[in-house]
């Protein structure tokens, strides 16, 4: 069998195995997690009323294995070995880079409409980030296009921010006193 039809059969049982755990079958293939939507508690400080979305970057953990002389070689003066150095390995795990929670405010559950999130899915499409059909369904093609319009601002999530929405002439921008 070649390597194409290998892989076809392969990804076939992964979906069967799958529909039987009741996954959908885009979110796997997608790569995007089961999760629609999530409203975190607001953070320290949050106004009444607003809702909020967390992004959490797991830390990046590096395991090190270090070589340690315990006895040097014994060497002669003419060069000959007469005894092997001695090594210990020590190894040891240091965290590259720590684990990071960033808090970003989000539309509400009662915006997140099937007209709202058609609007999402059209204007992700005008900026070539979504390629399926605008159902209203926050599903994981749309989280992933979503994911890849707010990546550059530093938000790697699939729940749609408020700036982000924002960005996109969804949301009204709110205006300071000073306007």
């Amino acid at each position: 069998m070649n390597f194409q039809v290998t892989r076809v059969l392969a990804n076939l049982a992964a979906l069967a195995a799958l529909g039987a755990c009741n996954i959908q079958a885009n979110q796997v293939l997608l790569g995007e997690p089961a999760l629609v939507q999530s409203h975190e508690l607001a953070p320290p400080g949050a106004a009444p009323g607003t809702c909020w979305g967390k992004d959490v970057t797991p830390a990046i953990i590096e395991t090190v294995t270090d070589r340690i002389l315990i006895q040097p070689a014994e060497v002669l003066d003419d060069g000959t070995v007469i005894a092997e150095p001695i090594y210990k390995l020590e190894t040891r795990q240091t965290i590259v880079q720590e684990r990071r929670e960033l808090w970003f405010e989000t539309p509400c559950e009662d915006q997140l409409t099937p007209d709202f999130v058609a609007s999402v899915q059209r204007a992700l499409a005008a900026r070539g980030l979504y390629r399926g059909a605008v159902t209203g369904e926050m599903d994981a093609r749309t989280r992933r296009a979503i994911r890849q319009f707010q990546a550059p601002q530093g938000i790697d999530s699939g729940i749609l921010s408020l700036a982000a929405a924002r960005k996109m002439g969804l949301v009204a921008v709110e205006r300071t006193p000073e306007e």
